[in-house]
C-alpha cells in the first residue's frame, strides 16, 4: 500500500479549524512554487461559523478590464491566468472538522525555483522574534540593508530569512506609525506606561498649562535612582539642546566612583522661567526621596539661580567656570587709549584674562583676592559684567569654596562627552517618541562603557609603587583612578619636611617639588588628634574632593598611623559604591533590570538551540527528529503561557483604585496635547555669534586699502608704517582670520583649565 503524502491536499482530509486549513494550503503553496489567496470565505447566519472556505492559486481569474479610454502612463505586467487549482473546505456539523471536499492540483501557469520561493508573499513572514530583532537593529543605529545581510548570514542566507529587505523596511514604516498612534503627547505617555509596565520604579512628572496641555517634561529610570543614591552629593545641572519643537532638553548629571558621567535625570522643558525651573527640582527631589545634594553646578542662568534658592535650601550653589571663562573674554575690554597699537592691546587683553583666571582659582586669601579684582577694575572701561560677576563671587572664586564638596570639578563642561554622543543620535526632525528612544540608546551605550569600568576594575590590580600598609589598604579598597590620585599624595607626603608648632600636636607641612631642583610649596597647618586618628589641614583638600592630602598623611605618619582611618574612606570612591539596597518613594526596592534573570535564560536556550540546529541541519534524520521533539513540546508550552497569562490577568479585575500614571485610556491617550511654542523665524540664516562679529571686524579693519588723511597724520606722528591690504589678496585675508582664531581659542582653553601639578588629580 502506497504512504499518503500528508503534504499535498487529498479529498477527505480533515482539520479542527479553517486556520489550520488555510495554513496547511499556504505551506502547500510554498512546496510547490505558486503564491495563495483566499478566494471566499461563507459564515453562517445562526452562530457565526465558518461553514466552507475556498483557497485559490494567486492567479486565478481575470484582471479586470479598464472602463476608460484613457491610456494609462505605465502599464502593470500580467499576473492573473485564469488557473484553477483550488481547495475548498466544508465544516462538519457532526464532527466540529473541516473536512477537504474539492481539490484543483494542475496549474497553467510557470511555478516558482526552489531558490525563489522564499519571495512568495504568501511565505514572506515576519516572527515576534525576528520583529524584536529588526527594532533593535533599528534603534542601535544599523540601516536595514546591512541588517537584513547580517540576519541572512546568521539562518544560512535569504532562502531561510523568511523575508526580504522590503519587508523590513515596511515593518519599519508601519512601527513609527503606530508610535504616533496617539499623537505626539499621547504615544509619549504611551511611552511612559510601558517604561512603567517594565519596571515599576521608573517615574515620570508632568507639568499642565492653563489650557491642560504638557507644558514640561521630567523623567528618571531605576538606574538614575540608583545612580544618584550612591553619588548624588555633586550634581551639575545642564540645558544644552532642543528638539524639533524647540524645547530645551537639560539633565542632571554627576561622577561616579571611576569619574564618568552618570545620569540623575533627564528633561524636556517649554520654557527657562523661574516657575519652570522650580517645577523641575521639585521633581527631581520628589522622584529621589528628597535628597538634597550636597553641591550643585549649574551655568549663568538667572531664573534657574533663583530656583534653586527656592528649592535646593540644604545645598551649594557653584557657578561653572567654564562659561564664566567664556563671559570674560566677551565682556572684559581692555581698550583704555583707543590710539594703542593693535598688538599691545592684545596683549594687555591677554594679562587682563590671566588676572581674572587667577582670581577664579589662584587666590586662597579673600584680601589678596580683593586686591586683585580691584586691579582688573582699572584695566576695563565698563565694569558691568564685573559688577555682576562680583556680586556672586562666592559662587566661583576659589578662596570662598575651600570647603566647598566638588570632587575637584568645578564646570558643567564633565558632560560635554555625553551631549556629543547624544547628539551624534539625536536630529532636530525626530518626533518626541523618536527623541526618547535614541536618548534611551545614548543611556545604554554610557552604561555599557560603565560596565566596561567595573570589568576592568575587578580584572585588573592597581600598580603600588610602595608596599606600605596604608598604601596595601587603599588598593583593596579604592578604585583604580582614587587610588592613583591618593598615591600620588602619599609620594609627595614621604618629600614633605615637618615642624612641630606650639599647641598639642599641631604641626607645619611643607611638601618639597619631586622633580627637578627641590623647591617647597606653601606651607600648611595641620592639626592631629592621635586618640580618634583625624587631622585638620588648612589646605582643606579631604573637604574638596574626598582624598586626604599629602600633608595630613605626613602628620598621620608622625603620629604612627599606619593605616588610613576609615572615617577617611568615603564609600562613593570605593569599590563597593554601589553596595546596598535603594528604595523608591513607594518604598519598594529599586531593582535596575527586573528581567535580567529572563534575558539570561533566553541566552543560555538561544545558544542551546541554536547549535543544535547548526548541527542538525546537515542530517534529514536529525531534523526530522528535532522537528518532531519540537511538535510534542510546543503545544505544551503554549498551553502552560496561556495558564500564567490568564492567571495573572485576573487579580487586575478586583482592582478598583490603580495608579494613574498607569492606567490610561485610549481616549485620554487621543485627546492629550503638548504645548507648542510657536517660534517665528524672520531670517532663515544662522545667526553669527560674538566671537565671528569679532573676527569679523577685524578682517575688515585689516583689508583697507588706504587709510584717511586723519588717520595717515596720527600715523606719522607715532612713527609708524600705514598698513596696506591689497583687495584680491583674500588668502593672506583668511590666513590672518584663521591665526586669530586659533590664538583666541587656545587662549580660552588654557584659562578655563585651572592651575595644578600634573600628579595631582583634583
Amino acid at each position: 500500500m502506497a504512504q499518503i503524502d500528508k503534504r499535498i491536499p487529498q479529498v477527505g482530509m480533515r482539520f479542527k479549524d479553517s486556520n489550520e486549513a488555510w495554513m496547511f494550503w499556504v505551506e502547500y503553496g510554498g512546496h510547490i512554487g505558486f503564491d495563495v489567496r483566499k478566494r471566499c470565505t461563507n459564515k453562517s447566519k445562526f452562530d457565526g461559523k465558518v461553514t466552507s472556505c475556498r483557497f485559490v492559486c494567486s492567479n486565478e481569474g481575470l484582471r479586470r478590464k479598464c472602463q476608460t479610454e484613457r491610456e494609462p502612463k505605465r502599464f502593470r505586467a500580467e499576473t492573473r491566468t485564469d488557473c484553477l487549482v483550488r481547495m475548498v473546505i466544508t465544516l462538519d456539523r457532526a464532527t466540529e472538522n473541516y473536512e477537504i471536499t474539492e481539490v484543483v492540483l494542475e496549474h497553467n501557469h510557470y511555478l516558482q525555483l526552489p531558490q525563489t520561493r522564499h519571495l512568495l508573499v504568501s511565505q514572506r513572514k515576519i516572527s515576534e522574534l525576528q520583529a524584536f530583532e529588526i527594532e533593535t537593529a533599528d534603534d542601535s543605529g544599523i540601516v536595514p540593508k546591512p541588517a537584513h545581510e547580517f540576519a541572512c548570514r546568521k539562518v544560512g542566507g535569504p532562502l531561510n530569512l523568511g523575508y526580504t529587505c522590503r519587508d523590513q523596511k515596511n515593518h519599519l514604516r508601519s512601527k513609527r506609525q503606530r508610535e504616533l498612534a496617539f499623537g505626539q503627547a499621547g504615544s509619549m505617555l504611551k511611552y511612559f506606561r510601558d517604561k512603567v509596565a517594565e519596571n515599576p520604579s521608573f517615574q515620570y512628572a508632568l507639568q499642565l498649562d492653563c489650557e491642560e496641555n504638557i507644558a514640561n517634561i521630567f523623567w528618571v529610570d531605576a538606574k538614575m535612582l540608583l545612580d544618584y543614591a550612591h553619588f548624588g552629593d555633586v550634581t551639575f545641572d545642564t540645558t544644552f539642546g532642543t528638539n524639533k519643537e524647540y524645547r530645551p532638553f537639560g539633565i542632571f548629571l554627576g561622577l561616579n566612583q571611576f569619574r564618568e558621567t552618570t545620569i540623575f535625570g533627564a528633561a524636556l522643558m517649554f520654557d527657562e522661567t523661574r516657575d519652570s525651573f522650580i517645577w523641575l527640582f521639585e521633581s527631581f527631589l520628589a522622584a529621589h526621596n528628597g535628597r538634597q545634594p550636597r553641591t550643585i553646578y549649574t551655568d549663568q542662568d538667572i531664573a534657574m539661580g533663583k530656583a534653586i534658592e527656592h528649592v535646593f535650601t540644604q545645598s551649594y550653589h557653584g557657578l561653572c567656570t567654564f562659561h564664566i571663562m567664556q563671559n570674560a573674554v566677551k565682556h572684559l575690554s581692555s581698550v583704555k587709549d583707543e590710539e594703542e597699537d593693535e598688538v599691545e592691546d592684545e596683549e594687555k587683553e591677554t594679562h587682563i584674562l590671566t588676572d581674572f583666571g587667577a582670581c577664579m582659582y589662584g587666590y586662597e586669601d579673600k584680601a589678596e583676592f580683593e586686591e586683585a579684582f580691584d586691579n582688573i577694575r582699572q584695566k576695563v572701561h565698563k565694569q558691568t559684567w564685573l559688577d555682576s560677576i562680583y556680586k556672586v563671587k562666592e559662587k566661583w572664586a576659589e578662596c570662598y569654596m575651600r570647603d566647598v564638596f566638588s570632587l575637584g570639578v568645578r564646570s558643567t563642561q564633565l558632560s560635554e562627552s555625553f551631549n556629543n554622543a547624544l547628539k551624534n543620535h539625536l536630529k532636530s526632525d525626530f518626533h518626541i517618541v523618536r527623541f526618547l528612544m535614541h536618548f534611551e540608546r545614548t543611556m545604554e551605550v554610557k552604561r555599557r562603557k560603565e560596565l566596561e569600568s567595573e570589568f576592568e576594575a575587578r580584572k585588573k590590580l592597581p600598580r603600588i609603587k610602595m608596599f606600605t600598609p596604608m598604601l596595601v589598604q587603599a588598593s583593596k579598597v579604592y578604585t583604580s583612578i582614587i587610588f592613583e590620585a591618593f598615591q600620588g599624595e602619599y609620594e609627595r607626603s614621604m618629600a614633605a619636611c615637618c615642624r612641630a608648632l606650639d599647641g598639642n600636636n599641631k604641626f607645619g607641612v611643607a611638601i618639597g617639588s619631586l622633580h627637578g631642583d627641590l623647591q617647597f610649596e606653601e606651607e600648611r597647618i595641620v592639626i592631629g588628634d592621635p586618640l580618634t586618628q583625624t587631622i585638620s589641614c588648612s589646605c582643606g583638600m579631604f573637604n574638596r574632593a574626598g582624598v586626604l592630602c599629602g600633608h595630613g598623611l605626613k602628620v598621620l605618619d608622625l603620629l604612627n598611623i599606619k593605616t588610613m582611618p576609615t572615617h577617611y574612606v568615603l564609600k562613593r570612591l570605593t569599590r563597593e559604591a554601589r553596595n546596598g539596597s535603594i528604595q523608591d518613594r513607594q518604598g519598594r526596592n529599586v531593582v535596575e533590570n527586573p528581567k535580567l534573570e529572563a534575558q539570561l535564560r533566553y541566552q543560555d536556550l538561544s545558544h542551546k538551540f541554536h547549535n543544535l540546529a547548526h548541527k542538525a541541519g546537515n542530517y534529514l534524520e536529525c531534523c526530522v527528529l528535532l522537528e518532531n521533539a519540537h511538535d510534542s513540546v510546543a503545544p505544551q508550552i503554549e498551553d502552560k503561557l496561556n495558564a500564567t497569562t490568564s492567571a495573572m490577568n485576573e487579580p487586575c479585575k478586583d482592582k478598583e483604585n490603580v495608579e494613574p500614571n498607569v492606567q490610561q485610556t485610549n481616549e485620554f491617550l487621543c485627546s492629550t496635547q503638548l504645548n507648542k511654542k510657536e517660534v517665528q523665524s524672520r531670517n532663515l540664516r544662522r545667526k553669527k555669534g560674538w566671537l565671528e562679529k569679532l573676527l569679523k571686524g577685524k578682517r575688515k579693519s585689516t583689508k583697507t586699502t588706504a587709510p584717511t588723511k586723519k588717520g595717515a597724520k596720527k600715523q606719522q606722528k607715532k612713527g609708524k608704517p600705514q598698513v596696506e591690504v591689497e583687495k584680491d589678496d583674500k588668502n593672506k585675508g583668511a590666513n590672518l582670520e584663521f591665526q586669530e582664531c586659533n590664538a583666541i581659542f587656545s587662549f580660552t582653553q588654557l584659562l578655563t583649565t585651572p592651575p595644578c601639578d600634573v600628579h595631582h588629580l583634583f
